[in-house]
């Protein structure tokens, strides 16, 4: 990972395929190449994804990591076919543009906590015409804002997008962003820095996704096998955060993996995951039909997508096929 003092410019990241076992329909003519776009930096809450990916390259397949300086453009590459897989939530983009792209897993479930510099905002209501910032246009961070803003009957003064939590965390440390969303990483960290300067506001629970992996229909179609081994080694991963959460700590100095994180967020690695899996932010299921209709109910409330909800259609959003071949096989 680069210093996270600035932004990643495109990083690329190509493994020659190494040997392993394999799925026959790989061998019989998929690419056997993914080109994963992440727009976001390397960090702590990205750890488990560098673990599958590592575990993906071993049985076989070549796996290009390009990330992105914004959601937003990592969203754009995958519709203009300049990657084959994104990360995100792209509800809006579906429906807005009838983009040919499905979700086909939940990566994880929203973990984010509004954070304001109590210098500024002490209160939800002191935001109304205050400036706020969050990751991307199509994020579950401007959902949350946008549903708090509702639930709370004011309206934002600007909404500015940046992308990482671990830059925002900084750029408020900084003093240049007064509110923001940060996940459980590096709110801890904030607030460790300059304790009692920093504030979390209280908000409800919620239950959908953060992030989730999309794609083309046209690559789903053709590259099955493929797409397949990946969500395999990812459950297997989750599956053993869930189990023991300490088990990223070891697998991190086995692959080398983020050898340039810093000190300060090294310690935060393994509370973030076991918070993360006594919350259930890491589906041991892809999240399924389940989190597809309540990804619908939540971004319709949120206004980023147009409702009602129970009026959209699960696969007209997401296409199911690959990660219910998988459950079959390894179980649900």
């Amino acid at each position: 990972m680069q210093s996270a003092l600035r932004y990643l410019p495109t990083l690329i990241i190509s493994v020659v395929a190494m040997t392993g076992p394999l799925i026959t329909d790989v061998a019989l003519g998929a690419d056997q190449k993914i080109r994963l776009a992440l727009g976001d930096i390397e960090s702590v809450e990205t750890l488990n994804l560098l673990i599958a990916l590592e575990n993906t390259k071993q049985r076989g397949l070549d796996i290009e990591l390009i990330a992105f300086k914004s959601e937003d453009v990592a969203n754009q590459a995958v519709v203009n076919d300049q990657a084959d897989i994104g990360i995100g939530t792209p509800y809006a983009v579906i429906q807005k543009v009838s983009a040919p792209i499905r979700i086909f897993f939940q990566l994880s479930t929203l973990q984010f906590f509004p954070v304001v510099n109590t210098e500024h905002y002490k209160t939800w209501q002191d935001l109304n015409g205050g400036d706020l910032v969050v990751h991307s246009r199509t994020s579950g961070t401007l959902a949350l804002a946008n549903l708090m803003a509702q639930k709370q009957g004011i309206k934002y003064g600007t909404i500015s997008y940046v992308p990482g939590s671990e830059v925002r965390a900084l750029a408020m440390l900084r003093g240049n962003i007064k509110a923001t969303y940060l996940d459980s990483v590096n709110t801890n960290f904030l607030m460790s820095k300059e304790p009692g300067k920093f504030k979390i506001l209280p908000s409800g629970d919620f239950t959908a996704s953060d992030e989730a992996l999309f794609a083309r229909q046209e690559f789903l179609n053709k590259n099955r096998a493929s797409v397949e081994i990946f969500l395999e080694e990812l459950l297997k991963v989750w599956r053993k955060i869930n189990a023991e959460p300490s088990w990223v700590l070891g697998e991190r100095q086995r692959l080398g993996l983020l050898k340039d994180l810093p000190k300060d967020l090294e310690k935060e690695i393994q509370p973030f995951y076991e918070l993360g899996a006594k919350n259930g932010m890491f589906p041991h299921n892809g999240g399924g039909t389940t989190a597809a209709r309540q990804d619908l109910e939540f971004y319709t409330v949120a206004g980023q997508l147009k409702g009602p909800a129970e009026a959209l259609k699960v696969g007209d959003f997401w296409d199911l096929g690959p990660l219910d071949a998988v459950l079959a096989r390894i179980g649900k």
